[in-house]
């Protein structure tokens, strides 16, 4: 099958929805399918302002239309909602194009986090945004009940996968070289430093041992300034995560506003038991499967899950594949009669693991 995938987000950004995407891609091709990416490094960019790395299509309708002219697919898939997804939803709709589309994020209460935009007023637009869908995948059975709530119609439970052999078990903690030795316990926090991350609460957390962050993002700066004593590590490429995430001894999630939360799979992968609260997110990819502990407290989620032994985390990650993941998108896919198309000229990126930009150009707004 050719399918069309219209994202957002895409490399070079790093976040759980890339890392998704990325991972699903390559799956794809394993499994025979041809997978033309439409990414904003195709298009002239402007960089989304509080949103250091975030680049977005500027005005990209009638470029991205000939794209899709021209790929001829079986199936498109919108996997975002930004300029790339509204631009692909009203071509579709122009020419009465079945597609799907996909729940990634819960921007609405970012937005409220960062801006105090009411989020009845973005799910209101989102609504809007994913109502011609004959399908829209989101992450977990949670989100699905909170969106149908909400009005939102044709929900499909999807999940999502994590790269076991990337994210190896090993029975003992080892030493990331950067750190040097540290004291035990290690406690790991992986994500974005952003508001809605409310990664202060691990910050604050009065916890024996060393404490190591890695991402980055608006509240970087100020929380390196305010917490001296806390490693911090940046973004680091995946295959460095994975040492990082093999190092520590347990991972501390403790965002409320998850949709899935990819990085406690990675961590449970690599042997991390997961100290969360009890929301979406943590519900679904731990739940009551031993492999963490869910308290509203999360010093008592901290105190309970690094007692848990690694090889229990490890089985509960591996229930998550990948390969399950692809095959229940692909049979959520809506499939296109083919229709003579006159061949043109562009030829978009197929490759998951090296799509890099054609043409890009940042702009100021």
């Amino acid at each position: 099958m050719k399918i069309v995938l219209i994202t957002d987000a895409w490399k070079p950004q790093v976040n759980g929805v890339v890392t998704t995407l990325v991972e699903l891609v390559r799956e794809l091709q394993t499994q025979q399918h041809e997978v033309v990416v439409i990414h904003p490094g195709l298009f002239r960019t402007w960089s989304c302002p509080g949103s250091a790395g975030l680049d977005l299509a500027l005005f990209p309708g009638r470029r991205l239309a000939r794209m899709l002219d021209a790929a001829q697919p079986d199936a498109v898939h919108i996997a975002t909602e930004g300029p790339l997804g509204w631009a692909a939803r009203r071509h579709c709709m122009r020419h009465k194009r079945a597609f799907t589309t996909a729940f990634h994020t819960k921007f609405p209460d970012i937005l409220r986090a960062a801006l105090g935009l009411p989020s009845s007023w973005s799910y209101a637009l989102l609504r809007c945004f994913h109502r011609p869908s004959a399908g829209v995948m989101v992450p977990t059975l949670g989100v699905l009940q909170m969106l149908q709530g909400k009005g939102f119609q044709n929900l499909r439970e999807w999940t999502h996968g994590v790269d076991t052999r990337l994210f190896a078990f090993s029975t003992e903690a080892s030493e990331y070289p950067s750190l040097g030795h540290l004291a035990r316990p290690v406690s790991l926090c992986v994500g974005r430093m952003s508001a809605e991350k409310n990664i202060e609460a691990f910050l604050n957390l009065d916890v024996p041992g060393s404490k190591v962050v890695c991402g980055a993002g608006p509240m970087e700066s100020a929380l390196r300034a305010r917490y001296p004593n806390v490693h911090w590590l940046g973004v680091l490429p995946r295959h460095e995560l994975a040492q990082v995430y093999a190092a520590a001894d347990v991972f501390v999630f403790p965002s409320r506003s998850e949709t899935f939360g990819l990085v406690m799979l990675e961590a449970m992968a690599s042997g991390l038991p997961v100290a969360a609260h009890p929301v979406d997110g943590p519900l679904q990819v731990v739940g009551d499967s031993g492999a963490g502990a869910l308290r509203e407290d999360l010093h008592e989620a901290w105190s309970e899950a690094v007692k848990i032994p690694r090889d229990q985390a490890r089985a509960r990650a591996l229930v998550f594949g990948w390969r399950l993941a692809a095959e229940r998108f692909v049979s959520f896919l809506a499939v296109l009669p083919r229709e003579p198309q006159t061949p043109q000229r562009f030829r978009p990126t197929t490759d998951a693991s090296n799509a890099l930009p054609l043409q890009r150009t940042r702009m100021s707004r």
